[in-house]
């Protein structure tokens, strides 16, 4: 799918039908048609177009003679079989022309809704400097808005953990691992992509430009900051929960073999009664009541003394 959009004079995003100066083309999992449409007008690689569409495609910035192309990976939420969601992340790429800016990526994704539906401020499709400043911006927030979520999640996960210890809740807590490893991933090589972005002169940056280059920095290595925080956290509670687990097998494996013990005085009291041998008692009408008591006094002794060691 291919949209393109254009700032008009109140500020305000167009969509429109075909290449102007200043537009901004927006490729959602485009076709080929549209791919080569775009290179051809545009006079751009079709590969730095279809880099930006492999989902194993790394971050970096590459300076060619007449564009400038910028791949960060983004988050996303998916959801599993379970309907259990699960934070990931993908590339998007930023194509810098002189004529227009190139956004290219596999699926639909919040952050381009924010700029389509003109809730940035101070965004202008023909400013592609800083159009390019803005998305990385916002692509930082989304990695922090996200970040608060897995935190929420987690403790709501903890929650039921206390209550009662099944597999779904324990899935869900290494899907929410899973995700920070993404994460720490994604945002590392972001940070490297930025710092180069800032030390190197591949665009013309005012004043006001570099100070949100700079501001985009700090959101991003907060963000690796937090993202490695939860992650220890989460670390740490699933080894905790590995052994409150563990411990609770051993408490009812020590409870069951407690039991045995206690009952398994009963069953041999009444195996040497039940024996085709003589017996003392075995002729007295109360020799049945001298096993139930020998069984009832030495098992009494047993749950006892099973009791005084916290066996039960």
């Amino acid at each position: 799918m291919m949209n393109i959009y254009l700032s008009n004079d109140q500020g305000k995003l167009e969509e429109i039908h075909e290449l102007k100066n200043g537009c901004w083309v927006n490729l959602i999992s485009p076709t080929e048609s549209e791919i080569r449409y775009i290179a051809e007008h545009l006079n751009i690689p079709i590969d730095s177009i279809k880099d930006a569409l492999d989902d194993e495609e790394r971050s970096r910035i590459e300076k060619e003679d007449n564009h400038v192309l910028i791949i960060v990976d983004i988050p996303i939420i998916t959801y599993d079989e379970g309907n259990i969601p699960t934070y990931e992340t993908i590339p998007i790429g930023m194509i810098i022309t002189n004529i227009c800016f190139i956004t290219v990526c596999l699926q639909e994704n919040p952050i381009f809704e924010e700029f389509t539906k003109n809730k940035v401020k101070n965004f202008y499709t023909y400013m592609k400097t800083r159009f390019a400043l803005q998305m990385l911006y916002m692509i930082s927030t989304y990695y922090l808005r996200y970040l608060k979520q897995i935190n929420r999640k987690t403790s709501e996960i903890e929650k039921q953990l206390h209550q009662s210890m099944q597999n779904k809740e324990l899935f869900s807590l290494l899907n929410l691992e899973k995700s920070l490893v993404y994460f720490t991933t994604s945002l590392k090589a972001n940070n490297i992509v930025m710092e180069r972005l800032l030390r190197l002169n591949y665009l013309r940056m005012y004043e006001d430009d570099q100070e949100l280059l700079e501001d985009v920095i700090i959101e991003n290595k907060q963000a690796i900051e937090m993202t490695e925080v939860y992650s220890s956290i989460l670390s740490g509670m699933m080894d905790a929960f590995a052994s409150v687990i563990s411990n609770n097998l051993n408490i009812v494996m020590k409870f069951l073999a407690a039991i045995t013990i206690v009952i398994s005085f009963p069953t041999m009291v009444t195996s040497f009664y039940g024996m085709n041998v003589p017996i003392p008692y075995q002729d007295k009408p109360y020799a049945y009541l001298v096993a139930l008591g020998i069984s009832f006094v030495l098992s009494s002794i047993t749950a006892f003394v099973f009791w005084k060691k916290r066996y039960f």
